[in-house]
C-alpha cells in the first residue's frame, strides 16, 4: 500500500501551519499498525518526510515522525503500516 498519495500530499499543511491549535489541529491522514496498537494521525507534513500530528501508542503525544520510518516497518506478520482509506479529516481531541 502507498502510505501518502499526491491528494494527501495536496491535503497535509506545511509544517508549523496549525501551530499553536494544540489538539483542535486537524488531522488529514491516519496511519496504523494492523498487528498492534500504534496509531500516527498527521496534521501537518513537510513535503518530503516529516509529519507532526499525534503519535498513540504507549502514551498519546505530539510530535514528529517521519514517512521513510513508517515505510521500513515490516511488523510481526510481514504486514507494515497502513493508511486508513476512509478516514475523514477530524481534530485530534476526537482521539484523545
Amino acid at each position: 500500500m502507498k502510505l501518502l498519495t499526491e491528494q494527501n500530499r495536496k491535503d497535509l499543511p506545511e509544517l508549523y501551519a496549525q501551530d499553536g491549535m494544540g489538539f483542535d489541529a486537524i488531522a488529514h491522514v491516519k496511519f496504523f499498525d494492523p498487528c498492534g496498537s500504534w496509531t500516527w494521525y498527521a496534521t501537518e507534513f513537510d513535503g518530503e518526510d516529516t509529519f507532526f500530528g499525534l503519535v498513540c501508542g504507549f502514551e498519546n503525544e505530539l510530535g514528529y515522525f517521519s514517512l521513510n520510518e513508517l515505510q521500513s516497518v515490516t511488523g510481526k506478520l510481514g504486514i507494515g503500516i497502513e493508511r486508513d482509506l476512509y478516514f475523514d479529516p477530524q481534530p485530534l481531541k476526537n482521539f484523545v
